[in-house]
């Protein structure tokens, strides 16, 4: 079995700290960006199909 000590754990805890809020970052931005749009589109499909004005 190989082992690469503990600076070898802490590059790799690091490295998948940094993956991890970056996923979270994306996700949270994706949800703030795309969220309005859904929301304008579902309010005039609903306008549409009730032919409010």
């Amino acid at each position: 079995m190989e082992t690469h000590g503990p600076l070898g754990v802490i590059w790799v805890s690091l490295g998948l700290g940094a993956f991890y809020l970056s996923l979270i970052w994306i996700n949270s931005l994706l949800g703030i960006l795309i969220t309005p749009l859904f929301t304008l589109l579902g309010t005039r499909i609903w306008d549409m199909m009730f032919h409010r004005k």
